[in-house]
């Protein structure tokens, strides 16, 4: 038996995860419920690292706030970190706070779960304009994200969304829809009152592909209806199939349930409804940006988004598109890129910034030389990059802690593996960490203002009210 395994047999095995999103979340669920630690073989400690005061990631941050459905994934995050068996330290910033060789001398294995939270470029003419924004940067603004401005420019009438995924449908919906349906959610009150101020009257979608090619799910799509005082706009020439769209309603559920969504949406008759809407919200298909340019026209310099151009596409028979040779320029005041997310660099780590993931395999971080480096894992966006939902991030942990546990008697053991060593670190530095007990302090506060709210004369009953300064949500964690 080697010396590593000598000493991680005869304790705990030290296991650090940086990121507390559902990735993070379900690898330490996934390790805590493996047979090797279920039948003892040998024991397992776990300390959950968090950028932010409060966990759950791309839940709390990166899911819009009228998706109760979804946001009901926290219940299933907060039973595995309630357990107790697994330690949460919050706003604790990685190569700030703590660096890799910290992370080293302390644990045995690093597991980085960082996700992937900037938006995926767009490289137009005119992306730089005033009244351009990226989809990803507005998803944490009115998901109260502690790190971005309190205010949100929303001063356009009409609304171009690029993409055709759940984040351009989140963000079209959340621009067309009226904020006082949101007063239900845990919607911030900044955001509240902006998107209540909003001058919108037309969002407009728009998708490089047909009707068949869509990346959004049929729930999404589906909610884009429940929205009051809203109608959807579509239009005949952009639905065009081929053969390989033919062939995609035919064996898979999800693209015909779309399909006929969409269908259906098309052929009904909206002349006959008693008025029409105070917003529109317009799906387009075969559209492809060419540029974004002020109203003299120019892509460049410090003028304001005035319209964008698209060339129109059609479908070349394998479900891919290529141009007409036609384009077409829509009015608008703002543009809203909502193509993908893009993970960001992590410091003493390899980096793919095509692919904007942590090179690795099968979960095993590679060096430089394409190598493994002993006892550094990842899961998660970071590793696969931005693809899926939500749920899919249970498969990469599974596979992760697989060759983690495959690892186990080989890995470089911690310096010092004692629990409370890392506390004491982190003391010393001033960190000013929060803990599971801080955040069922904070969470209870956000209920509370919700309950207050609503109590308060509201015709709404909120349920809570996310506190969103960072250093307001630190002074409630550990008061």
């Amino acid at each position: 038996m080697s010396n590593s395994a000598e000493s991680t047999s005869k304790r705990p095995l030290r296991v650090a995860i940086v990121g507390a999103g559902p990735a993070g979340v379900y690898a330490a669920d996934i390790l805590t419920k493996s047979n090797e630690v279920k039948g003892g073989d040998f024991e397992v400690s776990i300390d959950l690292f968090e950028a932010y005061p409060a966990p759950y990631g791309l839940i709390r941050y990166g899911v819009a706030p009228d998706h109760p459905r979804i946001k009901g994934i926290v219940n299933a995050l907060h039973k595995v970190l309630d357990r107790g068996d697994i330690r949460f330290l919050g706003n604790i910033t990685y190569g700030r706070d703590l660096t890799l060789h910290d992370f080293r001398a302390f644990y045995d294995a690093v597991i980085f779960s960082t996700g992937a939270i900037k938006d995926a470029d767009l490289d137009i003419p005119g992306i730089e304009l005033d009244g351009s924004f990226g989809g990803a940067d507005f998803v944490s603004w009115y998901d109260g994200h502690p790190d971005v401005p309190r205010e949100w420019p929303l001063e356009a009438k009409e609304i171009a969304v690029i993409g055709n995924g759940n984040v351009a449908l989140d963000v079209a919906r959340m621009l067309a829809k009226h904020a006082d349906e949101l007063l239900a959610t845990e919607i911030p009150d900044n955001v509240y009152q902006a998107l209540k101020n909003s001058p919108v009257t037309d969002v407009h979608v728009f998708g490089r592909r047909g009707p068949a090619q869509v990346k959004f799910t049929p729930l999404e799509l589906r909610e884009l209806s429940h929205a009051n005082d809203v109608d959807i706009v579509l239009y005949p020439e952009d639905f065009e199939f081929d053969q390989a769209s033919d062939e995609a309603i035919r064996s898979n559920n999800q693209t015909r349930t779309m399909v006929n969504t969409l269908t259906n949406w098309l052929v009904e008759d909206h002349t006959e409804a008693e008025a029409p809407s105070s917003r529109r919200l317009h799906l387009h298909f075969l559209h492809s940006p060419i540029q974004i340019h002020d109203a003299g026209g120019n892509t460049s310099g410090p003028g304001k988004v005035a319209g964008i151009k698209f060339e129109r596409m059609q479908l070349d028979g394998t479900g891919n598109v290529k141009g007409t040779g036609e384009f077409v320029d829509y009015p608008v005041q703002a543009v809203y890129r909502a193509i993908g997310y893009h993970g960001s660099p992590l410091d003493e780590l390899e980096y793919d910034a095509r692919r904007g993931i942590v090179p690795n395999e099968g979960g095993r971080v590679l060096d430089a030389a394409g190598n493994p480096v002993p006892g550094i894992y990842t899961t998660g966006w970071i590793k696969r990059g931005p693809v899926g939902l939500i749920g899919h991030t249970k498969g990469d942990a599974l596979e992760t802690i697989g060759f983690l546990l495959e690892d186990r008697l080989s890995l470089p053991p911690a310096e010092n593996p004692d629990p409370e060593a890392i506390i004491e670190l982190l003391d010393a530095r001033g960190v000013k960490y929060t803990t599971w007990e801080g955040w069922m302090k904070l969470d209870a506060h956000e209920l509370a203002l919700g309950a207050e709210w609503s109590a308060d004369g509201g015709a709404v009953v909120r349920e809570r009210i996310k506190v969103v300064p960072r250093e307001d949500m630190i002074a409630i964690s550990r008061k």
